[in-house]
């Protein structure tokens, strides 16, 4: 696909949301942005669930949640929306699954995980099965559990466990296979990169990840590479933990990580930022770095040129913002600048302009 220039992106402020927000979940149905839970400036988990119209740039109050959580899993059945796993008011896992139904309205309470688990990550097939992966049970130990859900049946049923018990890893669907890569155990990030083909359903152990590091970004490009970005670097005993601005790519059709000679590293360190693929670019924003303050640049990688370019920067510098692709524009929602921020703003792509 074409690659937009620089000078073409542009950010713009939306309505912000009702309350700050963070560790919320975004999902599409129809063009609409769906944002559910998450927690609130005193830092509890709630219970709502809000609609942005983007023709109207207003919210509007849903039906909340049955159970108030943040961090949940969210999955996008046609004209509903699948709420798993999270953490509730206790501050302990859920194990509770909800069902919204957008066009009625209506909340329903579906059969319930086999066990309560937070950092649980979903993907989708074509033909509606839901996919869980991994998690972190009550007990605060990573799980390698990999469930299917039947929306039909309303039916959880277990498949082979992953080969690395993780929870918070990332989940990318490609044809028949489920690649999962990265992700935590009891804090600790981990390399670990596999992969599940649906058809034989069974797993296979990747090349792990070159570099281990936390609150990175991890970004599938249409061509099937996906890019391990900056992050957090752990260090040793006596050694405290460093920003970077290291990029690994890896290449689903040859199987294997690029050599760190054919990479470019990001312009700036950072960690706990947004990260997506948006007009043919890579495409990192905010975060946190060795600066006192969040951090409100923005950095694009053109992969014709093999070089990272500055974006005009946020208007709202944060952190721990969720972020969502919709209609080939770039959302970007809440997230912390001293206390959950209320932010709401899109970066887009005007065509046409003059340098």
């Amino acid at each position: 696909m074409a690659v937009a220039a620089a000078h073409e992106f542009h950010w713009l402020s939306l309505a912000p949301l009702p309350t700050g927000r963070v560790y919320h979940s975004l999902a599409e149905v129809g063009g609409q942005l769906f944002v559910v839970g998450g927690c609130d400036e005193t830092g509890q988990p709630i219970s709502a669930l809000e609609l942005y119209s983007p023709e109207v740039d207003q919210w509007v109050g849903l039906p909340p949640m049955p159970t108030p959580r943040a961090g949940a899993a969210v999955a996008v059945l046609g004209k509903q929306l699948l709420v798993l796993g999270g953490v509730g008011i206790d501050q302990r896992p859920l194990k509770s699954v909800e069902l919204y139904n957008t066009e009625e309205g209506r909340w329903r309470k579906r059969s319930a995980l086999r066990e309560a688990a937070m950092g649980i990550s979903l993907t989708v097939k074509a033909d509606g099965r839901v996919f869980a992966v991994g998690g972190m049970g009550r007990d605060l130990f990573p799980r390698s559990v990999l469930q299917q859900y039947d929306l039909r049946k309303d039916m959880w049923v277990s498949l082979s466990p992953m080969p690395t018990p993780r929870y918070d890893a990332a989940v990318h669907l490609l044809g028949t296979k489920i690649y999962v890569a990265g992700g935590r155990q009891c804090k600790r990030s981990v390399k670990a990169f596999e992969v599940y083909d649906t058809e034989s359903r069974s797993w296979a152990v990747l090349p792990s990840m070159p570099c281990k590091r936390a609150y990175s970004g991890l970004v599938w490009d249409r061509e099937g590479q996906l890019y391990s970005l900056g992050g957090l670097r752990q260090g040793g005993v006596h050694q405290r933990p460093k920003f970077t601005k290291n990029v690994n790519i890896f290449d689903s059709q040859q199987g294997v990580w690029q050599k760190s000679e054919e990479t470019v590293s990001l312009k700036t360190k950072r960690a706990d930022f947004v990260s997506a693929f948006l007009q043919g670019r890579v495409i990192v924003a905010g975060g946190l770095g060795n600066q006192p303050s969040m951090l409100d640049s923005v950095e694009a990688y053109h992969p014709g040129k093999r070089k990272w370019e500055y974006l005009p920067p946020m208007t709202s510098p944060r952190c721990s913002a969720s972020c969502i692709v919709i209609q080939d524009r770039l959302l970007v929602v809440g997230g912390v600048n001293q206390s959950p921020s209320p932010a709401h703003e899109v970066l887009y792509v005007k065509l046409g302009e003059s340098l």
